[in-house]
C-alpha cells in the first residue's frame, strides 16, 4: 500500500480543476431516507433473506444479527473515515488518501462491482412481488425497473430524497405487517432461534452447523450493506463533518431492526420447518392472513425495489462522476463523466451506470449473488485497514467524528473479515480476483505511470477546516 497521498489539504488542491461540483442541499433526515432506501429493507427481507432461509432454517436470525454485529464496527469505521475524507468518492477517496493510491484503486474496483451488481439483483425480484396483479418476466421487469430508475436517477437529488421517503415508508409498513402477522400466528417458541435446524429430503430434519452460518455471513453482510451510501452523498450533505457520522449509525441501526424483527417473526410463525427453508415468504404472509394482505404487502415490497433502484443508480453514479474528477480514466471518459445536467445530478455517469444494470439482469442470480458477497467483505476489509492509519500525522489532527476502542476495532474487524472470505465459494473467489488482476493490471501500465496527471484523489475545498 505504498505511494500514499498527501494529507487532505493538499489533496484537494491537487485535482481542483474540476469544473463542476455537486450541490450541497440535504441535511440529516434527507441522507437518512436515502441510505434507508439503499439498503431497502423490505425488498432485503423479500429477496435476499428467502435464500438465506434456504440454506440456514432457523438460524438465518442468528446469521443476520451476528452480520448486524459485525456491522457496527464497520459503520465506526466509515463515520470516522467518511468525516476525515467527506467525498463522492466514498471508500476509494478514504482508502487512496489514508492507505495509498494502489490500496484506493483496488477499493473503487470493489464498490463498483458492488453498486454495479446489487441493482439488478434487487430489481430481478420485481415480477414475482407483482405476480398478484401481472404475471412478469423477471428478467425483463428487472431491466426495466434498471431504465425507469435511471430516469429518476437524473432529477434533483432532494426531490429523490422526498420520492424515496415516501416509498420507504410503504416497505417499511409491509415489514411491520409480515412481523406482526408472524408474532400472531407462532407455532413454535423461542429456543428454536438457536436450533440450527433445516428441512432436509424425505422429511428428515438436518442441522445447520457453524461454518455454514459463516458462510452465509457475506450475504449478512450484504443484506445492511447500504448504509455506507452516506459517504457517497458527503458531497451533498450540509455539515458533512457531522451529517455523515449521524447518517451512517442511524441508518445501521434502523435497517437491522427492520429487517431483524420480521424475521424472527417469520421463523416462529413459518408452519413448519419445510415451509420456513422454502422461503416463500408471500404464501407464509397469505397463510396468516387472506389474499388482500398478501398482494398489498407484494405490492409494497415491488414499489420498494423500484425505490432501492432509484437511490442505487444514484449512489453508482457519483462514484463514477468522482472517479472521473479524479482522473481515473483517458481524458475523453473523464470529461464524459463529470459532466452534470440541469440538476444538478451527472447525467452521463447516471446513464453509463443504469444501462449496463439493466444488462446485467440477464446473468446468473446465483453468480451476481456469491460476487457481491466476496466484494462487499473486500471492500469492508479495506476500509478496516484505512481507519489503521487514519490518526497518524496530519489526519490525527483533523476535526472528525472519532470512533471508540481504536485500534482495536479495525484490528478485530480485519481479522473477522479475512476468515469470512477464505469460507467463500472458491468460483466467487475466483471471479472477483480475476476482475481484482485485471484492475490491477490496468493501475500498473496506465494509472501509475501517470501519477503526476491521474488518479488524484481528491475532497471538495468547502469540505476542508
Amino acid at each position: 500500500m505504498t505511494d500514499t497521498l498527501p494529507p487532505v489539504d493538499t489533496a484537494v488542491t491537487a485535482a481542483s480543476d474540476s469544473p463542476q461540483k455537486l450541490k450541497r442541499s440535504i441535511g440529516v433526515v434527507g441522507g437518512t431516507l436515502l441510505t434507508l432506501s439503499c439498503v431497502t429493507p423490505a425488498s432485503t427481507l423479500f429477496v435476499i433473506v428467502p435464500d438465506l432461509f434456504s440454506s440456514l432454517g432457523t438460524a438465518t436470525a442468528l446469521c443476520l444479527a451476528i452480520g448486524a454485529l459485525l456491522c457496527i464496527p464497520v459503520a465506526f469505521c466509515y463515520s470516522e473515515l467518511g468525516t476525515l475524507v467527506p467525498s463522492a468518492g466514498g471508500e476509494y477517496a478514504i482508502v487512496s488518501t489514508l492507505a495509498g493510491r494502489l490500496a484506493g484503486w483496488l477499493a473503487f474496483v470493489m464498490s463498483l462491482l458492488v453498486v454495479m451488481i446489487v441493482p439488478p439483483v434487487i430489481a430481478m425480484g420485481t415480477a414475482d412481488y407483482l405476480a398478484p396483479v401481472v404475471h412478469l418476466d423477471p428478467s425483463l421487469t428487472g431491466a426495466g425497473v434498471m431504465l425507469a430508475a435511471t430516469l429518476a436517477g437524473l432529477l434533483d437529488l432532494r426531490a429523490n430524497a422526498w420520492i424515496t421517503g415516501i416509498f420507504l415508508v410503504l416497505e417499511v409498513v409491509a415489514a411491520g405487517v409480515v412481523a406482526l402477522l408472524g408474532f400472531t400466528h407462532t407455532h413454535r417458541g423461542v429456543g428454536s432461534l438457536g436450533s440450527m435446524q433445516i428441512a432436509g429430503e424425505h422429511a428428515h430434519v438436518s442441522p445447520v452447523t457453524a461454518m455454514m452460518v459463516l458462510s452465509g455471513l457475506a450475504i449478512a453482510l450484504f443484506a445492511t450493506q447500504g448504509f455506507s451510501t452516506a459517504i457517497y452523498l458527503s458531497e451533498e450533505l450540509e455539515n458533512p463533518r457531522r451529517s455523515v457520522a449521524r447518517t451512517v449509525l442511524a441508518t445501521l441501526a434502523i435497517s437491522s431492526v427492520v429487517i431483524l424483527v420480521p424475521v424472527v417473526a417469520i421463523t416462529l410463525g413459518a408452519g413448519d420447518l419445510k415451509t420456513l427453508t422454502g422461503g416463500d415468504i408471500s404464501s407464509m404472509v397469505i397463510a396468516w392472513s387472506n389474499s388482500a394482505v398478501g398482494t398489498f404487502v407484494s405490492l409494497c415490497v415491488a414499489l420498494a425495489i423500484i425505490n432501492a433502484g432509484i437511490v442505487m443508480v444514484i449512489q453508482n453514479s457519483r462514484v463514477l462522476f468522482a472517479s472521473a474528477r479524479d482522473k481515473a480514466w483517458p481524458s475523453p471518459v473523464n470529461n464524459a463523466l463529470a459532466r452534470l445536467g440541469r440538476f444538478g445530478s451527472p447525467w452521463v455517469a447516471t446513464l453509463v451506470v443504469g444501462v449496463p444494470g439493466a444488462f446485467l439482469c440477464f446473468v446468473n442470480l446465483d453468480t451476481l449473488y456469491g460476487v457481491t458477497g466476496v466484494a462487499v467483505t473486500g471492500l469492508y476489509l479495506l476500509v478496516a485497514i484505512a481507519a489503521l492509519f487514519a490518526r497518524r500525522g496530519a489526519h490525527g489532527g483533523r476535526t472528525a467524528w472519532r470512533m471508540p476502542l481504536w485500534p482495536a476495532m479495525p484490528v478485530l474487524l480485519i481479522a473477522v473479515l479475512v476468515y469470512i472470505l477464505v469460507e467463500q465459494d472458491p468460483s466467487y473467489l475466483l471471479w472477483t480476483g480475476a476482475i481484482t488482476a485485471v484492475a490491477t493490471l490496468y493501475w500498473a501500465f496506465y494509472l501509475r505511470p501517470r501519477r503526476e496527471t491521474r488518479w488524484l484523489v481528491s475532497i471538495p475545498e468547502d469540505a476542508v477546516e
